[in-house]
């Protein structure tokens, strides 16, 4: 199935695509290399364009910075590389968790989740082209809460009751990891702040 099936699918008829993912024969390296890598691209690439053109803003000071086309392409490497470890380690905790909520699942099925359920967020990345648009992202970020909550039962086979305490386990979890991929992103942003002296 296309890239562009999957996404279209899982966000317009998840009750029907969670099944079809579920009994889907793959791997881990079909998983990153046919979908994970090339959709968690979209983002950085889309924030690397628009600071080319708008600038780019310091979190938590209000102040915009031009830093050089260089160092921009650094923080597009660094913050895609650390979405693919959040990626990861996101689905290697749903994995661990799984026996604690009755739930069952190798780190594959994990990754399923973990992948599908944030492919609509990885796709709003193109979002992030106009600056006052990125916060839209957050919405769609909600959405794919609900489409986790809709696979747990299919994908991980979770009993009913173990749905919603599983996934606000996982959801802590994610937040915290994107909170450091974002800390850390924005070091580097202020780091090249310092380099480029451009307010």
């Amino acid at each position: 199935m296309s890239i562009v099936s999957r996404v279209t699918n899982i966000t317009l008829r998840p009750k029907e695509e969670w099944p079809v993912i579920a009994a889907e024969t793959t791997s881990t390296a079909a998983l990153f290399t046919g979908f994970i890598v090339p959709l968690l691209l979209i983002g950085p690439v889309c924030s690397f364009l628009s600071s080319l053109i708008f600038g780019q803003r310091i979190p938590f000071t209000g102040i915009s910075v031009r830093p050089a086309a260089g160092a921009l392409l650094a923080m597009l490497v660094v913050s895609y590389v650390l979405g693919l470890v959040a990626v990861a380690v996101s689905a290697f905790i749903v994995q661990k968790l799984a026996p604690t909520f009755q739930s069952e699942g190798d780190f594959t099925q994990a990754l399923k989740l973990v992948a599908y359920s944030q492919a609509p967020f990885w796709v709003a990345g193109v979002l992030n082209l106009i600056p006052f648009l990125g916060i839209l992202t957050v919405l769609v970020a909600l959405y794919g809460l609900y489409l986790a909550y809709l696979g747990l039962p299919v994908v991980m086979k979770t009993p009913p009751d173990k749905v919603i305490p599983y996934l606000v386990v996982v959801i802590v979890v994610s937040v915290v990891l994107w909170f450091v991929v974002a800390a850390i992103s924005g070091v580097i942003i202020g780091a090249t702040a310092m380099v480029s002296g451009t307010p």
